[in-house]
């Protein structure tokens, strides 16, 4: 790689119901990723899973006016500008072409068909390094349910649940769960699909909406806490820190507060309140930290990842959810934490890029 750059592919889009929020993150990383030192070859999956080669323009994959961005080019209402395939629509064979051509990818993919170690093991086949956590760690973390099974294994703690394949709880499982509950895609994330059910009749409809993502669903017990978030990041030499711990809070607009922090509350509406870092005494601080660090390696992840947490009230810490592939949008904790921890947002993706290259591909 001496006497030129280091040809980076930046892949976004994808074919989950996180399209939009992928390309999102997709034009952030454009946006801020090093220009002199980084030459870079952005391309873009359809939700239809196209890989094409799209012109290098972050302004097009913003929301702008409650409009999400988008590869599709079905001229969807959601669609803001389609990135229009300026170059080339690949073929399956060339797709393996232009991944010989670069050093490095950077798969800003979120959901299925991305997030869950499909493409990584396609990167693995080929033998091309990338961003982020390998197969393993990858589908692991993508699925709730085993997320969950691991975290536990590894004696950390998690909050109470049950994974439905079909049907719904039985009478014991409503005893437990204890109302309200959250049903959610157990393989989703963006709060796509999720439901907060507050009377068991309502329980039907919410299996319903979450079954449109995923067969298979969490219905989980709900937790009167704080959410709390830690970005955790591996550097070049392989050392493993993790960020000052940021809280988001609902507050809601107009005197209306949303039921929970769904994806419109996300992405859509000024309704949240960030405080980076959360409001936490030292120890509080360490000690999420440290559990951060912990479910990291518990899902034997690599590169990245935001680790999501419930504060209860009585002072338990509760590991909700591992993502190896957090946001990268405006709005997104990952890179707002590590701002405020001392790392810029153009020096995080450089380090991720830096740490890819470091770890190469294979078994680990």
């Amino acid at each position: 790689m001496s006497g030129r750059r280091t040809r980076v592919a930046v892949v976004f889009g994808g074919r989950s119901s996180e399209h939009a929020v992928s390309c999102v993150s997709g034009g952030a990383v454009l946006s801020h990723i090093d220009r002199e030192r980084f030459d870079v070859v952005p391309v873009g999956i359809t939700p239809s899973g196209a890989w094409v080669l799209v012109p290098d323009d972050p302004e097009a994959l913003r929301i702008a006016d409650r409009s999400l961005p988008s590869v599709d080019e079905a001229g969807r209402a959601v669609t803001l500008t389609p990135v229009r395939p300026a170059l080339v629509t690949l073929e399956p064979g060339q797709v393996s072409e232009v991944l010989a051509e670069v050093d490095v990818v950077f798969p800003v993919l979120h959901g299925p068909y991305g997030e869950d170690g499909t493409i990584q093991g396609l990167l693995e086949m080929v033998g091309v390094p990338y961003v982020g956590a390998g197969v393993l760690a990858s589908a692991v973390s993508m699925d709730k349910e085993f997320t969950k099974k691991v975290l536990a294994a590894a004696g950390l703690p998690i909050g109470d649940y049950v994974a439905l394949r079909s049907g719904t709880l039985d009478d014991a499982q409503r005893e437990r769960l204890g109302l309200p509950v959250f049903v959610k895609p157990a393989r989703g994330g963006s709060s796509i699909g999720v439901s907060k059910v507050r009377d068991w009749a309502d329980l039907a409809a919410a299996l319903e909406t979450a079954r449109t993502y995923d067969p298979k669903v969490l219905v989980e017990a709900a937790i009167d806490g704080r959410e709390i978030e830690c970005a955790v990041l591996e550097f070049p030499d392989g050392a493993v820190r993790a960020s000052v711990p940021a809280e988001i809070r609902v507050v809601g607009k107009d005197g209306v507060v949303p039921e929970f922090y769904d994806f419109e509350t996300k992405y859509l509406d000024d309704v949240c309140e960030f405080d980076v870092p959360a409001k936490l005494d030292d120890a509080e601080a360490d000690r999420l930290r440290e559990l951060a660090v912990a479910a990291f390696h518990a899902v034997d992840a690599q590169g990245l990842a935001r680790v999501d947490f419930f504060y209860t009230r009585d002072g338990r810490m509760l590991v909700n959810e591992v993502n190896t592939m957090p946001g990268f949008t405006p709005i997104s904790m990952y890179p707002r934490a590590w701002a405020v921890t001392g790392i810029d947002f153009t020096t995080l993706v450089t380090t991720l890029i830096e740490t890819a290259l470091a770890r190469g591909t294979g078994l680990r």
